[in-house]
């Protein structure tokens, strides 16, 4: 009994980075993810994506360096790349720049969508880590830089800035799809605007709250420079950002050590960042502590 999942996305205000920094590469693969990861947490396997590039004129070089992230996009998340449209509209937009949308469809038998429903209190909160900021928050990234006056060659820990802000979304979906085969996963969350406090009550049930301690992990260097270069609250980088955490995983106690093992095992990072309690009343459903 397959069930279609679809979903959609951009990726927001990073393109402004990437027109003015000429950084076109990774844009593509972040097309990708924003729209097959929102779609893996319903336990869905992505089968194939279609983009709509806009632009003013065709700079067939840029279109090209998008396109082929896209591509690896799609490859790095299994799923066909079947077309996609490319609109040459004069007028709208200006000279060297464009927008993305895309669109993505899978499929998850119904007896395995995950939903959330089975999560209760005591059970264990996953956190897989993020490539960077994704795709999200960049309206408020831009303006620390440029109140920073912040360029794209400045070292922040031994790599250029350049390259920390326009690294490309992590894609989570063969490692998870795994997962999903090996243990009960009963709920999973993209975090994605919104960021932490926005994005995991969306899987929860209404009586539950996640509880999420903030000494379970470090906060990458780049939000750090964020944090301190914009005086950002505490409260603001974790609605605005993912602070390091791109997937959040919710699984029973006895399970939480093989979803650990099964992730590190696949090259990603992952640990315990909190748990599943009963909910007090008028409490918010997601709280870092």
């Amino acid at each position: 009994e397959p069930v279609w999942v679809s979903g959609t996305d951009g990726v927001g205000t990073k393109l402004r980075l990437a027109f003015e920094w000429n950084r076109h590469d990774t844009i593509g693969q972040d097309l990708v993810a924003m729209s097959v990861n929102d779609i893996l947490v319903q336990g869905a396997e992505p089968l194939f994506f279609l983009d709509y590039f806009a632009c003013g004129k065709l700079t067939v070089d840029t279109a090209a360096t998008v396109i082929g992230g896209i591509a690896k996009g799609c490859e790095l998340s299994g799923c066909a790349l079947i077309g996609g449209e490319t609109a040459e509209m004069p007028g709208m937009y200006p000279p060297g720049e464009y927008d993305l949308a895309g669109f993505a469809v899978g499929a998850v038998e119904k007896s395995k969508i995950i939903t959330g429903a089975t999560i209760a209190p005591g059970d264990i909160v996953l956190a897989i880590a993020s490539s960077g900021a994704h795709s999200n928050g960049y309206s408020l990234v831009r303006k620390i830089i440029e109140r920073a006056g912040a360029k794209p060659t400045d070292d922040l820990g031994g790599r250029p800035l350049g390259d920390i802000v326009m690294a490309p979304t992590q894609i989570y979906v063969k490692p998870l799809l795994k997962l999903i085969n090996e243990i009960n996963v009963k709920g999973m969350a993209h975090i994605t605007g919104g960021g932490l406090v926005d994005n995991v009550p969306r899987v929860l049930p209404e009586n539950t709250q996640a509880v999420l301690h903030r000494d379970s992990w470090q906060m990458p260097e780049l939000f750090r420079w964020l944090q301190m270069k914009g005086g950002v609250a505490d409260a603001e980088m974790v609605r605005v950002f993912n602070c390091g955490i791109g997937m959040v995983v919710i699984v029973s106690p006895d399970q939480a050590d093989t979803a650990i093992k099964s992730l590190t095992a696949q090259g990603l990072k992952a640990w315990t960042v909190g748990e599943v309690v009963e909910r007090p009343k008028d409490a918010p459903q997601t709280i870092v502590v």
